[in-house]
């Protein structure tokens, strides 16, 4: 009798189990968006008769890559507690560098060095002010803000760099095959490394550890310094290579560049399911987030839409996303008290 009871507890538990599994991975911030982004694209279609066409969409994606490269270091880093204001900035003085060594004769392998390396040395800067001297990382990368993108306007003013030899056009406007560009394939190939880096790794795991409970951590042997100076470093290097794509897809050079990215970045890695807090956050949400982005401003641009109001839309976006988790987390702890 007993093995009989004990057989049936057992046969009914495995069902349950299964379905709070599909229930929960169903419910999930992730599917939530890949639906919101399916809809987006279904409603796009029949907004403007140009979206179903291959290149269109293929344009599509130049919206976002850059921008997403960057958000994939900045989930990590906000996951880990801290931000990066200042992306956008770098991208403009990596830019300004990049201009003023084509203007010196420098080749496409020397340029694409200097963006990448310019990019490093920003991150390394930031990274050395919020781990070295535990300075908070908002107040930093604000000042870092207006200081790399400082420089790039005394060296510029009011002109530009253009000139960049032909052979470096291929990162911003080349294709790997049929309407497949460049940047879309660089794209993917950092989401799965960043995807692997940050869910499969032990540095990947500290950094999770690190933004639920940063004190804990350092009790628990966690190099927390450390590890937040590698992330600063990998925002600094995304960023040069953002700085080299968009470079090269423009083909010259102004110290406005990137003006206002650094928005843009944050409510895509936020919408992405990424806790401003910290502590939380998946690359998939951030592709998928990086999508839905995309998938709307260039909906909104086929339409005609004013860049003024995709820019309301964006800040928009950021607050809603930002305030939803703590709403939701309200409204659960009010009904249980």
């Amino acid at each position: 009798m007993t093995d009989v009871s004990h057989t049936t507890t057992q046969r009914r538990a495995i069902p349950d189990q299964l379905g709070t599994s599909l229930s929960r991975v169903l419910t999930s911030w992730e599917v939530l968006l890949l639906g919101v982004a399916v809809a987006i694209f279904i409603a796009n279609s029949f907004a403007s008769p140009y979206f179903l066409n291959a290149w269109n969409l293929s344009d599509a994606t130049f919206n976002f890559t850059e921008k997403a490269m960057i958000a994939f270091a900045m989930a990590m880093l906000i996951i880990a507690g801290e931000i990066d204001l200042s992306v956008a900035a770098i991208i403009a003085l990596a830019s300004t560098a990049m201009g003023a060594a084509a203007a010196a004769g420098v080749d496409t392998p020397g340029l694409v060095a200097i963006g990448t390396g310019t990019g490093l040395a920003c991150g390394a800067f930031n990274g050395l002010l919020v781990s070295a001297l535990r300075l908070p990382s908002i107040v930093v990368t604000i000042g870092t803000m207006s200081l790399f993108r400082g420089i790039s306007y005394i060296v510029l003013g009011d002109k530009a760099y253009g000139g960049y030899p032909d052979s470096f056009a291929y990162f911003g406007q080349g294709y790997l095959f049929w309407v497949f560009s460049f940047e879309f394939g660089l794209f993917l190939l950092f989401a799965a490394l960043f995807a692997i880096l940050l869910h499969a790794t032990n540095f990947g795991r500290r950094v999770f550890v690190i933004g639920n409970n940063e004190f804990a951590a350092r009790f628990s042997g966690i190099p927390v310094e450390r590890v937040k100076f590698i992330l600063f470093l990998l925002t600094g290097l995304m960023s040069g290579i953002a700085a080299v794509c968009l470079t090269s897809r423009l083909g010259s050079t102004r110290p406005s560049i990137a003006q206002g990215w650094e928005l843009e970045i944050v409510t895509m890695v936020v919408l992405g399911g990424v806790s401003i807090l910290g502590g939380a956050g998946t690359i998939a949400g951030v592709v998928i987030a990086a999508f839905v982005m995309g998938l709307v401003t260039f909906g909104l641009g086929l339409l005609n839409v004013p860049g003024i109001v995709m820019s309301i839309f964006v800040g928009l976006l950021l607050i809603v996303t930002i305030a939803l988790p703590i709403l939701a987390r309200r409204i659960r702890e009010a009904s249980r008290s």
